[in-house]
């Protein structure tokens, strides 16, 4: 039984086609928001208490079983804070930034297959919308930045700027990879091909193994993670491009991090790790059970992501642009065309 197309059906037989479209658009942005907006936080206390054990510390541990509730202390904090601002700052861009960046990564999160059943969109241009999506978040980025009239501001946010445009071809370029074998865009079908033949970065061997590691890298950078957070380098740039925001707009910047970490690994779950499937064949009999396999999968892309925060120090500009356009880039187009090349003569692993 699919879930979302039985409500998508209900809708459509009460009223007119239109209003039905609205209502369903609206109904799943406020379900993935409310879900997601609560995720995003549990990220934020799963980060510190990754940072804890890597510095052998505690972490948060006082408020609520565990420091649990420790998170949404720190979101009711950040809402009764007052909305402080600069008098010279563009009042409009300045106020239209945080929300630029909050929607533009919860837009992202509709694609994603959680089962068969729970797939809230599947358009047949699925990962090229995705990419698009992931790139259009460094705008509201760039309009933070430049509003506020800081200079260490606008220094972050025309690094955010390089940075994600640099990045964004490694990411784009190791997904294409694993569309050849696939020839398809769409995730759902992306998923179809896993369960027959295994997952993607089984039936791809070395060259999937490469476009992984490449992926994880240019996602890393492309989210302003350590270490290439040079967005926010605190050592030299205050907060980055959001130095001059506070109470709940800052709040926005801070989830939207957490939340485009989430996007980055599920991209990778999905495209190469089959998703919802399970390696053992159990989401088949159970189809709910997919919901778990894929978040425990993004989970563990997630703390490998906060592994190298705590493992690597940060880069210098000149360095990070250096990995990718000496580095990334043309290992990237070189793995390209040695998986178009396994594909022709069919050198693919099937299961």
């Amino acid at each position: 039984m699919n879930i979302t197309k039985n409500i998508h059906e209900w809708l459509f037989s009460l009223m007119p086609e239109t209003t039905a479209s609205i209502v369903e658009m609206v109904l799943i942005a406020v379900v993935y928001l409310a879900i997601f907006a609560v995720a995003g936080l549990y990220l934020v206390l799963l980060e510190r208490r990754v940072a804890a054990w890597f510095q052998l510390r505690l972490g948060p541990n006082r408020v609520g079983y565990q420091g649990l509730l420790q998170t949404m202390a720190d979101a009711l904090k950040l809402v009764s804070k007052e909305l402080t601002g600069t008098l010279k700052a563009d009042k409009f861009l300045y106020n239209l930034a945080p929300y630029f960046v909050i929607v533009t990564a919860l837009m992202a999160m509709s694609l994603f297959p959680f089962t068969k059943e729970l797939h809230a969109f599947d358009i047949n241009i699925g990962i090229f919308f995705l990419i698009a999506i992931s790139s259009i978040g460094v705008i509201g980025i760039l309009l933070g930045g430049w509003s506020s009239n800081n200079k260490f501001a606008l220094i972050g946010a025309m690094r955010s700027g390089v940075q994600t445009i640099s990045y964004e071809l490694s990411v784009g370029l190791s997904l294409l990879t694993m569309v050849l074998m696939t020839g398809s865009l769409q995730l759902s079908q992306i998923v179809e091909v896993q369960e027959k033949g295994g997952w993607l970065i089984v039936q791809g061997h070395i060259p999937a193994l490469i476009a992984f590691c490449i992926y994880m890298i240019a996602g890393t950078a492309e989210t302003n993670r350590a270490p290439f957070d040079l967005v926010e380098a605190e050592s030299e740039l205050g907060a980055g491009f959001h130095t001059e925001y506070s109470g709940m707009k800052f709040a926005y910047f801070f989830l939207a991090e957490f939340i485009n970490m989430f996007i980055i690994a599920s991209i990778a779950t999905t495209v190469f790790f089959g998703a919802y499937l399970s390696p053992f064949g159990i989401t088949e009999s159970i189809p709910l059970l997919g919901v778990f396999w894929f978040l425990g999968k993004t989970l563990l892309l997630i703390f490998l992501m906060m592994w190298f925060r705590w493992t690597f120090p940060r880069l210098r500009i000149d360095q990070l642009l250096v990995l990718e356009w000496k580095y990334l880039l043309p290992l990237n187009l070189m793995n390209l065309l040695l998986m178009a090349l396994m594909v022709l003569l069919g050198l693919t692993i099937q299961f």
